[in-house]
């Protein structure tokens, strides 16, 4: 019984943690997240393309805005061989390919993105090279970024691209998901590391509130958004195809 308690207290605790955490972002980054929604809007109407990327588990996020029922079908991923997940072996290539200078700016030159399009870059701690000269090579090329991260990093870590900054200090707009630096929101007796990171869930939260809002802007602008709708229920493909059929220009992941 005793065992059952404890792991019922600490449930309780990581879920009053990232409860207190989204709350502290709606508080603090509001402004910054509908500032966000609709710099997308405007690429919307304007014509352009929306990308995000992340690497590791910020890829996470990331993906969870495309090909998305109830999100834009414009949400675009840019990919990164190697990088965009846990799913190459060994999972340590991933964060060694962060820290590769020239990977973004190949990436870059190769993709379908174009000066006045938008790119949303997630990176926890904004320090590693890809994210930061992902941001710089961007706006190089005059694509607008805007950089999900946690600000905390640049306070108590140092970067690790040659510029001697962070993803935050290349950015047309920062969304600071108040994370702390290592990601472990609980800490108890008998275990010797932190644990319960929470950021998937509150950097997620922060993706998903930006693309309602730019959903909301466009409606407001008298424009239809390209929602998708779930493929189980009724009537759900069909809808998606002609969504998807509208606008085939600036969907790249169908």
């Amino acid at each position: 019984m005793a065992d059952t308690d404890r792991s019922d207290h600490l449930a309780g605790e990581y879920f009053d943690a990232a409860i207190a955490l989204l709350r502290r972002v709606q508080e603090d980054s509001g402004g910054a997240i509908t500032a966000a929604g609709r710099l997308i809007a405007d690429t919307v109407e304007a014509g352009g393309r929306v990308f995000s990327f992340g690497a590791g588990h910020s890829s996470l996020p990331a993906q969870d805005t495309v090909y998305r029922a109830g999100g834009l079908a414009v949400m675009n991923l840019l990919c990164v061989p190697g990088v965009i997940g846990v799913d190459v072996r060994p999972a340590t290539l991933g964060s060694a390919l962060e820290r590769v200078d020239g990977l973004a700016a190949a990436v870059l030159d190769t993709s379908p993105l174009e000066a006045g399009d938008v790119l949303v870059i997630v990176s926890l701690s904004g320090r590693n090279a890809l994210p930061v000269e992902m941001a710089l090579s961007a706006r190089e090329r005059g694509i607008r970024v805007i950089g999900v991260t946690s600000v905390a990093y640049a306070a108590e870590t140092t970067s690790r691209h040659v510029s001697g900054g962070f993803l935050k200090d290349h950015c047309d707009l920062v969304l600071d998901s108040a994370i702390t630096v290592g990601d472990a929101e609980l800490t108890t007796p008998g275990i010797g590391a932190p644990f319960a990171p929470a950021s998937t869930v509150v950097t997620s939260a922060i993706m998903q509130a930006v693309v309602a809002t730019a959903a909301g802007a466009l409606a407001e602008r008298g424009l239809e958004p390209p929602l998708l709708r779930s493929g189980n229920v009724d009537g759900g493909h069909e809808w998606n195809a002609r969504v998807i059929a509208a606008y085939a220009d600036r969907i790249f992941w169908a």
